[in-house]
Formats: structure tokens, sequence, C-alpha cells
């Protein structure tokens, strides 16, 4: 079925068989055409897959409109028709520390904060300060790709202390990391909530790492950008909020884009409690000349953390009911394949190995058979060869369609 055939699924009669969601106040079934808007994730299908009728479930932005509160703030900020250079309010830092607290029970000090362009950014940035030309710096593998680059690119190595996959989820590997530490590495980049795994890493694992990097000096740059999407049932908690010790030995990477669905207005901040550490961030953005706010990302962010909570709220039931059914129809279409369902986060980790396909063999199982597009495993290091990683947040119907055609695709290539 072609994308655009796909948008005319009726949606109704999804909301009739499952009444809880119809009397929600968002409705993320609400499938909206995407193309043709400049999408990096929709407009590129043929480009990136050979295929323009490929359903795109790979990179990580949401099919949903953000909350109306975040459109309001925009029109509201275009309308002005002046767009100079711009400050940071203290409401726009208040909403920071407000959200942290009433979400996470996080108190954030405002002196704690940094602007900085984007997540990325500040790993890569985080690199080259606090670590030395040639050092290890450590990651746990599988993990977000760009984790390998900021460290390759800013002429690092890589220190991998991979996860070990027992009973269904990711855990930490702490012999392993110690012999890390002892040989020398004094950077480690956590990624919490874990992608593409979907960990929420529980306080005595947080613990247990922290007491390792005090042991031997080594500095942490945790990326949360997934924070607040943790699934019923599980909590996440800001690894600087452990201990004043641990608070200061770390830099979070933090953005509202994941959140909700802000990924182009290109907002994202450091917290720091540590002054050194903090000056040595914001003296290198300046000499970049990233320092400057943006005009309109300071009013799209205020507005999701002073009136997103209950968007947010609702967001999570949907995104974890379509976990739930991904689940059980991948279960009951195509067992060969075993999901690692996550703790938080709208990404599946789904284990295809039974398939007996390498990289390029579910590429194009992917692409060329299927006519759908997630993420293919080795891209967040050899732990994930024979994985997929696919992007959840989208309506119900249009996973449906993707998640109908792998199985039918798949299905032949375990006849064979």
């Amino acid at each position: 079925m072609a994308i655009g055939e796909q948008w005319k699924r009726s949606i109704e009669d999804k909301k009739l068989k499952d009444g809880v969601r119809a009397l929600t106040k968002y409705d993320f079934d609400r499938a909206q055409d995407r193309t043709n808007t400049h999408s990096y994730k929709w407009d590129q299908v043929e480009k990136l897959f050979g295929n323009k009728d490929i359903l795109p479930l790979w990179v990580a932005d949401m099919d949903f409109e953000s909350p109306p509160a975040v459109k309001e703030a925009l029109v509201r900020r275009a309308e002005q028709g002046i767009y100079g250079y711009c400050i940071l309010s203290n409401s726009y830092i208040d909403s920071i520390t407000g959200w942290f607290r009433r979400r996470h029970d996080w108190e954030i000090s405002k002196e704690w904060i940094s602007q900085s362009p984007g997540i990325v950014t500040t790993l890569s940035l985080a690199v080259e300060l606090f670590s030395e030309p040639g050092a290890e710096v450590i990651l746990q593998s599988p993990v977000y790709y760009p984790f390998y680059d900021v460290i390759k690119m800013n002429g690092r190595k890589v220190a991998d202390n991979p996860l070990v996959l027992r009973n269904g989820r990711y855990e930490m590997d702490y012999e392993q990391l110690e012999g890390l530490m002892k040989g020398g590495a004094k950077l480690l980049l956590l990624c919490s909530p874990h992608n593409p795994g979907g960990r929420v890493w529980e306080r005595e694992e947080l613990l247990r790492l922290g007491e390792l990097c005090l042991q031997y000096g080594v500095t942490v740059v945790s990326d949360e950008i997934h924070c607040d999407l943790a699934l019923p049932g599980h909590k996440h908690i800001p690894f600087a909020s452990l201990s004043k010790e641990l608070s200061d030995i770390t830099l979070m990477a933090l953005a509202p884009t994941k959140t909700f669905n802000l990924p182009g207005i290109h907002s994202s901040f450091i917290v720091a409690s540590n002054p050194e550490m903090k000056r040595k961030f914001e003296t290198r953005i300046k000499t970049l000349s990233l320092h400057m706010a943006s005009f309109f990302a300071q009013d799209a962010v205020e507005a999701a953390y002073t009136e997103g909570d209950e968007w947010v709220d609702e967001l999570i039931t949907y995104i974890n009911g379509n976990i739930e059914y991904a689940t059980s129809y991948l279960a009951e279409h195509l067992p060969q394949v075993k999901v690692m369902k996550p703790e938080a986060t709208y990404l599946l980790w789904v284990d295809c190995r039974a398939l007996g396909l390498n990289g390029a063999g579910l590429k194009k199982l992917m692409y060329q058979e299927a006519g759908v597009a997630f993420n293919e495993g080795s891209v967040y290091g050899s732990e994930g060869e024979g994985f997929l990683r696919i992007n959840v947040a989208c309506p119900r119907s249009i996973l449906q369609a993707a998640l109908e055609r792998f199985s039918a695709a798949a299905a032949k290539v375990v006849v064979k």
C-alpha cells in the first residue's frame, strides 16, 4: 500500500474498538501527511531506501503534532515579524527547573544550566574538553551510533564496555568496566535511558557505576534525552541527582526535543554543578559562537515545560499501547523474532538473528521486499548485528501496516 493510501485508512474503527483512547484529550491516532514538508524522515525515503512507497519507522522523531501550547507559542512568536538577536528569559530557565522538579524530583540550580545546540554537539564538545587526544573514552554498546562518531572524530579511541543480554534485557558488566578504568580511561559516555535497548537504569545500577567513576577519577557525560519517556512501572533517575559527589563529576546532556517532538528547533542544554566543568563548556560554546539564544526555541520549550504535562502523560499511554500491540503482533505473526520490551523510549529493539540474515540481508528484506525502513542494528555496534530498531511513535494504523508488511516478507525468508 502506498504512503498516500496509508493515510486514508479509517482510524475511527480503531477508536471504537478502544474506548479508552477515544476518551483522551489528544488524538495520537490522527495520521498526517508529512511528505513535502522538508521532513528528514519522510522526504528522502526514495533517495535513502530506493522506494518512494517505503513506510519509515527509523529516525527518532514522532509522527505526532507537538502539544497545542507549543504550536500556539510558535505562532505568537512568528507573528512578531522581527526576528532579531535574543537573550534567554528567566521564565525559560524557570520552566526547566520546574519540569525536572515535578517530573524527576530533581532540584536544579539555575546557575548549573547552560545552552547547547543539541545533544550530539554536547557529547562531541565534552569528548574534546574532558579527554586528551588519543585517550580512551568508554561507551556501552550497543548504543546510539553518534557516540562512536564523537569519540573517533575527535581523535580518541573507543573503549567498549558491552552490555550483557540477560533475561531479556541489558545489564552492565561492571567487572569489565572496572578493567577499562584501571587501564586509564577517564571519560564515560552514559546513555540513560538506554538507546536502543530501552533500559531504565535502576538506582542500584547507577550507584554502582558511580562508585567506580569516583574511585578511578572518571568524568561522566550522561545523555538523558529520553528521560521523560519512562514507561508505566518504571522511573527514570537522573544520574547527577544521586549525590553531590556524583553531580560534581557529571555533565548532564538534556533536551526537550524527544519528549515533545521538537528536534527541528535545535534546543538543548547542559546541567553541571561543577563550576569549572560548566565554565570550560561555556567557553568552548562561545568560542564557536554557538551561545546566542534561538528566536523560536525558548518560547517553544517554555510552553512545553509549563503546559505539557498532560500531553506527555497521554503520549506515554499511547506509546505503551503501541509497544504492547507490536509485541503481540510479532509474537503471533513472526515468532522467530524476539522483542526486547523497552522500559523507556518509543523504540523497539528486535532480535532478528533467527532469520539468519546479515546486515545487508536485513536491509534487502526491509527496503526491497517489505517496503519498510527500520534501523539496522549493526550501526549501534557489533553487538547490534542481527537486530532492528523500530520507531513506534506513529499512529497505530501506520505501525500496523509496517508490521504487516515486514512480517509477511520475513515469513517467506523463514520458509526458505
